[in-house]
């Protein structure tokens, strides 16, 4: 049984979890340089807009414009009122998104077209005090890239690494001044 647009944010973000895992399959190389199936400049902007319509949408309770901006096979699977429930734990804490408007992504793989011929873009901003982790799935509807499937998560950014310093070394502030000697 096929499943139309896939959509597993609600367990997900009741988990913190990042966006589920999947397998990645591509083809033979023909040439020794890779190509991607979208510019960076397109990926971004598939990441950020995407993104921003969501958060649109938890701001305003309103997810009909991100239901109508995505695939057919999306709009038949999802209503804007599953949408709304898929999304309402987001929507109940507040998780603010805007900072994908200006934070760099990272993306945990390149991005790939999957069997089905769908774009995937899985990755995360490394924002604080929550890390936005999402996974994107793109259908080609005639010659342009909408959502097709959308996974969200928001667990506790990872703590920063410290520098190392040996443990009894006074910090410049509590270092006593030299003595001058004549």
């Amino acid at each position: 049984m096929r499943i139309p647009a896939l959509l597993m944010v609600a367990a997900l973000l009741a988990l913190g979890a990042p966006g589920a895992a999947f397998a990645e399959e591509k083809g033979a190389q023909k040439n020794a340089q890779p190509s991607l199936p979208a510019s960076v400049e397109q990926t971004l902007y598939l990441i950020r807009s995407t993104l921003m319509a969501l958060n649109d949408a938890n701001r305003t309770g309103n997810y009909t414009v991100l239901r109508d901006l995505a695939a057919p096979g999306f709009q038949a699977g999802n209503t804007a009122a599953d949408l709304a429930q898929s999304f309402a734990d987001l929507r109940r804490r507040k998780v603010e998104l805007s900072a994908v408007a200006l934070a760099a992504p990272q993306l945990s793989t390149a991005p790939y077209i999957d069997p089905d011929k769908r774009l995937r873009l899985i990755g995360f901003f490394p924002t604080r005090p929550l890390q936005i982790n999402f996974d994107l799935m793109f259908q080609d509807v005639n010659g342009q890239w909408r959502l097709f499937g959308i996974s969200v998560a928001t667990p506790p950014a990872p703590e920063s690494p410290k520098p190392d310093a040996p443990p009894n070394a006074p910090s410049p502030k509590n270092k006593a001044p030299a003595k001058k000697t004549n």
